[in-house]
Parts: structure tokens; C-alpha cells; sequence
């Protein structure tokens, strides 16, 4: 018999070491059949931030009991634009808190190793799961730390809209947001705007826009050529200290994030411009060039 939820047995979001986690992800929790014992794993937990209401762990579990209701007849990817903005907005991190592996490994192995199995799981909906990184891993492959942090690159302020579009492909959340130019606000924002409205449209064109642009970044300053603002610490770490005064997030309508300054407009388009240029130069496999011919 295959384990396919289970209940949340722990109040507060506490820090479980990799080692430990690591150990928890057996082949036999991989295959689906047996779940990590939070009972085992308990003495081995951290608990930050005191009564902070932002380290409470039921308003993350009734966000990702949603997300499973919500998208249960489709395919589990589909809920990664829905979940994002929402799974940041909840959980209301510094950057240096976010980088702490040992949050998402309670995510994924103490609090919801349901939902990675749900959302990992092969042919959907709890089965196998092939990498153990979808539980405990790096920043970009686990289950929660790759959401967290896409809305955190994406988002334009407190504007979710660029970070739920971004989560709505694939390539993006495997490939691009690993790359360099993306912590660079206006870059990020200036390769959705190809997205949206321009020429990037498949999974191809997204890699191939990205390399161009990355590429492009070894000799052309982004700076330079599109300047960006510097956040607003100090409102970044009020609406951190506002968990639990705000309302929950909104299941039908997109939060709001921290308002710690939007991407300057004219930076933004200053890079669509120059992206959009050395797209039209890049290999995208599959396509023809100017004579006809399919590119390798």
C-alpha cells in the first residue's frame, strides 16, 4: 500500500538539519511507500523566531491543501503559478532566512512530504517520486525553496503578477532562474516582458533568450545600461513584521507583496529592447533561419 498524505503533526515551521533529512528521504519514502516519521525527527528540530505568527505551520498546510484541491483534476505543475506568490506571501522571509535549507527541509520532509509526493510524484498524484532533491535539495529543485524563490526574483515590489507568470513556465523555474542576470530586477523583469507580449513564447525560446541575454552579460553591464533602485529595507521589514496582522492569503485574487520599491519602467525597457535584439540573433533549436533551413 502506497502512503499518499498524511496529517500535520507540528505547529510551528521549525529547521531540520540536512544530514538528518537527508537520511529521513529513504529509497522506500522515494518509492512511495512509507512517509517520514516526524515523531523520529522531532529531537532534531529547531524552532526560530520565539511566538513569531510568521513561523506558524497552518496557514502554510491550508495554502498547500488548496493547491491540491484546486488542481487536482490537472496536471500537479499547473499549481506552481497559483502556489508561488501565495507560498511567499505566507511565509514572510528575509533572503538570508530563505537560504537556510533547514526551513524547507521541515516543509518537505516534517510538514507536507504529501504534497512533494502530489506534485513529484511520477505520472502525478502520489507515486514515485525520482530525485530526493524534490524533498531535500537545492534551493532551485526542492519542492517549496524553488517557489519561494521564484516569486521572490520575479515578483516587481509588491506586485505578484510577474512572479505568477513566470511559475506558469516550466523552463523558467528549471533553467532560467539559476541563472546570474536574474538577480538583477530589471533583467528579470525585462525577459517576462519578452514573454508577455513579444516574440519568446515556447520553452525553446525562453532558454534560447535566456543564454543570449546571459551571455550578453559578461560584456554589457546591466547597470550600466539599465539601472536599477535600491530596495527599501526598512518596508521590506515591516510587511515581514506584519505576519499575522495581515489578512491570509486570498485563494481567487493575487496578494500583495512587500512595498519595497517597484523596477524602474525605463531600466525595464531599456532591457526588453537590447533582449529582444539578441533574441533575434539566437539559435532557438527547431526553428528555420533566414534561408530556411531547421537549426540543429
Amino acid at each position: 500500500m502506497r502512503v499518499t498524505d498524511r496529517e500535520v503533526v507540528a505547529s510551528r515551521i521549525g529547521m531540520l538539519p540536512d544530514v538528518v533529512a537527508a537520511r529521513a528521504v529513504t529509497p522506500r519514502v522515494l518509492e512511495g511507500y512509507e512517509t517520514p516519521s516526524f515523531a523520529t525527527l522531532r529531537e532534531n528540530v529547531e524552532y526560530p523566531g520565539g511566538d513569531s505568527p510568521r513561523w506558524d505551520a497552518e496557514p502554510v498546510y491550508e495554502l498547500l491543501t488548496e493547491a491540491r484541491r484546486r488542481f487536482a483534476d490537472g496536471s500537479p505543475a499547473l499549481s506552481d503559478a497559483w502556489l508561488a506568490p501565495r507560498l511567499h506571501y505566507t511565509m514572510r522571509l528575509t533572503r538570508g532566512e530563505a537560504s537556510d535549507t533547514r526551513i524547507w527541509n521541515f516543509l518537505g520532509v516534517c510538514l507536507a512530504p504529501g504534497f512533494v509526493r502530489w506534485r513529484w510524484g511520477r505520472g502525478g498524484k502520489g507515486r514515485e517520486v525520482a530525485q530526493a532533491a524534490r524533498f531535500v535539495g537545492r534551493w532551485d529543485l526542492q519542492c517549496f525553496s524553488r517557489l519561494w524563490w521564484a516569486a521572490e526574483l520575479f515578483r516587481d515590489g509588491s506586485n505578484y503578477g510577474p512572479a505568477q507568470l513566470a511559475c506558469g513556465n516550466q523552463d523558467i523555474l528549471n533553467t532560467t532562474m539559476r541563472q546570474e542576470m536574474i538577480q538583477h530586477r530589471p533583467a528579470a523583469q525585462a525577459l517576462l516582458r519578452l514573454m508577455h507580449k513579444g516574440p519568446v513564447r515556447t520553452g525553446r525560446d525562453v532558454n534560447a533568450a535566456t543564454a543570449a541575454a546571459n551571455a550578453a552579460g559578461a560584456t554589457l553591464v546591466f547597470e550600466a545600461l539599465a539601472p536599477d533602485e535600491p530596495q527599501d529595507a526598512e518596508a521590506l521589514r515591516e510587511w515581514i513584521d506584519s505576519a499575522g496582522e495581515d489578512p491570509p492569503a486570498q485563494f481567487d485574487t493575487l496578494p500583495s507583496g512587500p512595498n519595497d520599491g517597484r523596477v524602474p519602467h525605463g531600466s525595464a525597457e531599456a532591457l526588453t529592447v537590447r533582449f529582444g535584439e539578441l533574441f533575434a540573433d539566437a539559435p532557438v533549436r527547431g526553428k528555420t533561419d533566414r534561408e530556411g533551413e531547421a537549426r540543429p
